[in-house]
């Protein structure tokens, strides 16, 4: 059967028809527990009779009339968002990568009100901000970049989790205006930095008037175990987007600024045609109310720890598992060979699962998952490992 759509993506070959939960069944009726949630989407799983009431509701009242006139829920929404992180202001948009151009594009407005001609902001290696073409230059992944020369510049690449490089960036070009970082790195291989990583990389742009730009679009609404990821460290950023998991599968994007950053842009600065709609931010505003209703951001990082315990139990003796790790509902199992392969071993099981940086088994469960689902996850998972593991020709026994 042939498509008309861009062939953009691999698609494995199943067509999903409906869902509720954690579940997906799809065009033949099988059955699929989602350990994926649409790649951090729907933490709170799918056709969540919250969301669905607020999508209800509010299409049959409003779906869009433009930012040149106020929009009640949007600011409602801007309202529960700064109350929750501490920020001062947002911007509204549909996507994490519009997110991200956002921030780039404070970072240079500020360097430029410094008298910064060319202003830079530092990014790191194996990073994902997106694939517009300013985010797609942030984002440090050459094999996403290859073809789209030439690239954004004012962008300066070093080692994630690596002070000292940041450091010694900053030392040699004076351009810089702003530090843009996932607390997490998600695409990048689930990598977890230091504890004191942000704290440090506060206190430095604190030291060189840089805007500190924290890239949640992956780590926010609850995912890591707090709201925001940043809210572990006991800091405040100066620019923090998020998308994804905002609207739990309705499109939605946030910026959001504060202190010296939450002034940069003015009426005419920066817009969006289908920005802080009101169905989007209803759908938003449905996902707070359920997140802290049902007390979910709380349970994420039980939750994972159980996973990731259940995962080495069944696991202890599999000589080719380098690393589970975790934070919250954010979890990933690093192989010592590739193992792409496994998604669709997974998929065969039943179980939608993600393979990142070749060897890393991505999981990203809704937050709404329950123990006996958990359980089901851990032993289809393990079981799929071990049997990969002792059948694949290309493992090699990092052991021995």
């Amino acid at each position: 059967m042939t498509s008309n759509v861009m062939p953009t993506y691999s698609r494995l070959p199943v067509t999903f028809d409906r869902g509720e939960g954690v579940w997906l069944w799809d065009d033949n009726n099988k059955q699929y527990l989602d350990a994926l949630s649409g790649i951090a989407v729907c933490g709170l799983g799918h056709s969540h009779p919250a969301v669905h009431r607020a999508i209800c509701k509010q299409s049959e009242k409003l779906l869009h009339t433009s930012n040149i006139y106020r929009i009640a829920v949007q600011e409602q929404l801007a309202d529960r968002l700064t109350e929750k992180s501490g920020m001062d202001n947002v911007f509204f948009c549909n996507s994490g990568a519009e997110a991200n151009e956002a921030a780039i594009k404070l970072a240079r407005k500020y360097g430029h009100e410094r008298g910064i001609d060319v202003p830079a902001i530092i990014v790191m290696d194996f990073s994902f901000h997106g694939r517009t073409l300013a985010t797609l230059s942030a984002t440090g992944n050459a094999k996403i970049q290859k073809g789209f020369e030439p690239l954004v510049e004012g962008f300066i690449r070093v080692p994630y989790n690596d002070i000292a490089a940041i450091t010694a960036a900053i030392e040699q070009n004076p351009n810089i205006v702003a530090i843009l970082v996932e607390p997490i790195q998600g695409e990048g291989g689930i990598n977890i930095p230091a504890s004191d990583y942000l704290n440090q990389i506060r206190n430095i742009c604190d030291q060189h008037e840089l805007l500190m730009m924290l890239d949640e679009i992956q780590t926010g609404m609850g995912r890591t175990g707090k709201f925001l990821a940043f809210q572990h460290n006991g800091i405040l950023p100066d620019v923090c987007t998020l998308a994804k998991a905002l609207g739990n599968g309705v499109p939605i994007g946030a910026c959001l600024a504060s202190g010296k950053a939450a002034t940069l842009f003015t009426a005419g600065n920066h817009g969006s045609t289908f920005g802080g709609n009101p169905l989007a931010c209803s759908a938003a505003l449905a996902v707070l109310e359920t997140l802290d209703k049902d007390n979910l951001i709380a349970s994420a990082e039980p939750k994972g720890l159980a996973i990731c315990s259940g995962l080495a139990e069944l696991l202890q003796d599999n000589n080719h598992i380098i690393e589970i790790r975790h934070k919250g509902l954010m979890i990933g199992i690093e192989l010592d060979t590739p193992c792409t392969e496994l998604v669709a071993l997974a998929l065969a099981k039943g179980l939608l699962i993600n393979v990142t940086q070749e060897k890393i088994i991505r999981l990203l469960p809704p937050l709404i998952i329950d123990d006996m689902q958990i359980k089901q996850l851990i032993d289809t998972l393990a079981m799929l490992i071990a049997q990969f593991t002792a059948h694949n020709p290309h493992v090699s026994d990092h052991a021995a």
